[in-house]
């Protein structure tokens, strides 16, 4: 299994960013699929997750309207464009995939991509 994160780097406040997940070894299509960050010295926290189907998702209520989650199962990949950017994204951002059956949880997460929002 594999989640394979792309596009992070530094950019000004106010700028726009887009992260992508490259997912392999498991049946990408099943899996609900979430971005989650971590500022230095402070817990990881969700910030944007969509279904399997990519019919529904939801956010952090401070990423609403900057942030917009979606995936294309054709690709294994899901993405997260980040908009209006502020120096409080600045964190690593990471990748899960969570598929539960009523007798276990499959969870897999990246490595990671640093986004820096600095002037």
């Amino acid at each position: 299994v594999q989640l394979v994160e792309s596009g992070g780097g530094l950019v000004q406040p106010g700028g726009s960013l887009r992260l992508s997940c490259a997912a392999s070894g498991f049946t990408f299509s099943s899996y609900a699929m979430s971005w989650h960050r971590q500022a230095p010295g402070k817990e990881r926290e969700l910030v944007a997750a969509i279904t399997s189907g990519g019919g529904r998702t939801n956010y952090a209520d401070s990423m609403k309207g900057r942030f917009t989650i979606s995936r294309d199962n054709a690709k294994n990949t899901v993405y997260l464009q980040m908009n209006n950017l502020k120096p409080e994204d600045t964190a690593v951002y990471y990748c899960n995939a969570r598929f539960s059956t009523p007798l276990r949880e499959y969870n897999y997460w990246g490595q990671g991509t640093q986004v820096t929002v600095s002037s």
